[in-house]
């Protein structure tokens, strides 16, 4: 839950009072409804012309929220994902996480392995270690890491199986991104125009009050409730990695974002902001990016067609020219 708090009170928007009312100019109704899932506290603020209509696009946007964690979620131990995690092998897998599977392959594929969602294990090796006042002994890592490969996960219509034993696979650094398009989604074939939609990523459609392009703060992960620039979402998601979000070690040389080559936490990076087209996308990414490391960060963002700002671990920062900065 931390790292997502930490982000949604990071990315402070610029947004005006809640309106359950018509405006008179636009004649829309704007809703805001605030929600628990995927391990924090989820919001979406939308409007339409008719308050019923909007009620009820808003209802199976949840919907599609709580189906999600029933496939994807770690701390459920009836989700698909933990059921698989337990026994190695899932028959006949759900659509929706078939797709993210075969997303985060791909994307696994093309990055050489810098994006891997099989590095579970790594993940509880640490907490485990955390629980213990210590961080794990570089053979304890080794040891691990031999368990992590995306080459070894069987993604199939049929099923998905674990080819190596005492694997595991986590999905948080895709299924918020994945979350957010799925909501998006749904509001647009309820016929809404205009959201904001925080599933602890961010995706849009339309414009903020019906009238100019919403906007974000970005979080500076080295000063608290400080930001660095504001971006805006003109059709575009944003999502953000940061190593304040959930450490293992208070240098922050230790946490949650794992390059699956070394079994170690990325060393000059403290964020990645991606804003690409697709939410899933963009949120997989900033872990690339994060093990791509500062020096090619931004070229590896032009190298998939998206655009990036990173921060050095000193404090520097720079984003690339399509970045959608507000103009100050």
């Amino acid at each position: 839950m931390k790292r997502r708090q930490l982000l949604q009170a990071g990315l402070g928007l610029g947004l005006l009072p809640t309106l359950c009312l018509a405006s008179s100019e636009s004649r829309l109704h704007w809703r805001d409804t605030t929600f628990t899932g995927l391990g924090t506290v989820l919001s979406i603020r939308a409007a339409h012309e008719n308050a019923t209509v909007l009620s009820q696009a808003l209802q199976r946007a949840r919907n599609v929220v709580a189906r999600v964690e029933d496939e994807m979620s770690l701390f459920r131990p009836s989700s698909a994902l933990s059921r698989l995690n337990r026994a190695g092998v899932l028959q006949q897998p759900s659509v929706e996480l078939l797709h993210v599977l075969q997303l985060s392959q791909r994307i696994a594929r093309r990055s050489q392995g810098a994006f891997d969602v099989t590095v579970q294990p790594l993940w509880h090796l640490y907490a485990q270690a955390q629980k213990e006042n210590r961080l794990p002994s570089p053979k304890e890592v080794s040891e691990i890491q031999q368990r992590v490969g995306w080459q070894h996960l069987e993604v199939s219509d049929r099923r998905i199986k674990f080819m190596q034993p005492s694997m595991g696979v986590s999905l948080n650094g895709i299924a918020q991104g994945y979350a957010a398009d799925r909501v998006r989604d749904s509001l647009a074939r309820d016929g809404v125009a205009h959201a904001l939609i925080n599933t602890g990523e961010w995706s849009v459609l339309g414009l903020a009050e019906g009238q100019r392009p919403w906007a974000l703060a970005i979080a500076d992960p080295h000063r608290a409730d400080a930001w660095l620039t504001r971006v805006t979402l003109s059709g575009m998601s944003v999502a953000t990695s940061a190593d304040d979000q959930c450490v293992f070690s208070q240098d922050k040389k230790h946490h949650h974002i794992f390059d699956p080559h070394t079994g170690y936490s990325p060393q000059d990076i403290s964020s990645v902001t991606v804003a690409a087209p697709s939410c899933a996308l963009a949120d997989a990414l900033t872990k690339v990016l994060f093990v791509g490391g500062y020096a090619r960060a931004l070229q590896l963002a032009k190298d998939w067609q998206v655009a990036a700002l990173v921060v050095h671990k000193n404090g520097e920062w720079r984003a690339s020219n399509t970045f959608p900065r507000v103009a100050s």
